[in-house]
């Protein structure tokens, strides 16, 4: 499952210079069964009919996806990359924050599923995603290229 040794402060350096980290993305909750996360609903992912845009919500939802995939395998051997997205937008959602909360559907060698459900600040479904993502094994390239996300962090 989920790996929680990280706390959500840590988990969140790893937003640094990243599109999270443009789109006010931050981790929430980690337990060994789900991650969570929140976005802002404002200019940072409004699309011009001032609701949150389509792309933001896909956004979030691959972020936090992908981080609980990456939580959930061995970091010093494999990777994870994404394979495939599918969300529905459900409600309009004009201003506040939206929740991620991401639970896998399959933890395989090669592949994962993971579901993820995002609701407004009302509790109210606003998008339903699914995520798909490899799990490929590091070679020495890669290795020295992406190593572990955790490493260089501050303590």
């Amino acid at each position: 499952m989920i790996d929680t040794s990280y706390s959500v402060e840590k988990l969140n350096q790893t937003n640094k210079n990243t599109l999270s980290e443009s789109l006010g993305i931050e981790y929430t909750e980690v337990s060994s069964e789900f991650l969570k996360a929140k976005m802002p609903v404002d200019e940072r992912t409004f699309q011009p009919l001032k609701m949150m845009h389509g792309g933001a919500s896909a956004a979030l939802a691959e972020m936090t996806g992908s981080m609980a995939a990456y939580l959930s395998i061995d970091r010093s051997n494999y990777f994870c990359v994404g394979l495939d997205l599918k969300i529905n937008h459900i409600k309009a959602v004009r201003g506040g924050f939206v929740y991620a909360t991401a639970t896998p559907l399959h933890l395989g060698f090669t592949t994962q599923v993971w579901q993820i459900d995002t609701i407004d600040d009302a509790g109210d479904r606003v998008a339903f995603s699914t995520l798909t993502v490899a799990v490929v094994a590091l070679d020495s390239f890669t290795r020295k290229a992406i190593g572990d996300i955790f490493i260089n962090l501050e303590k």
